[in-house]
């Protein structure tokens, strides 16, 4: 198999913890995916939901390389670009 060759370094990624519905029952879980609306719902069976609104956008990290004996160089790191999120 060959091997996988990667154009950027992984960054650190964010983590949320939500303590509240630890150790709750779930009852049922619904994905929406209506054009204006995103997301996913998590009804526990105290007759609370958890709900985890999503916000589909781009981003991007463009970076050159050169690539050189099998090894990837950078020359230049450019600035990300990311699509605007209406918060609501």
């Amino acid at each position: 198999m060959a091997d996988i060759k990667r154009t950027h370094s992984l960054q650190e990624r964010e983590v949320a913890d939500f303590p509240e519905v630890k150790n709750k029952i779930v009852d049922g879980i619904e994905l929406s995916s209506d054009p204006d609306y995103f997301g996913i719902t998590i009804s526990f069976q105290d007759n609370t939901t958890f709900t985890l609104i999503i916000e589909p956008c781009v981003a991007t990290f463009p970076v050159l390389t050169r690539w050189e004996n099998g090894e990837e160089k950078t020359i230049k790191k450019y600035k990300s670009v990311r699509s605007i999120v209406p918060r609501t």
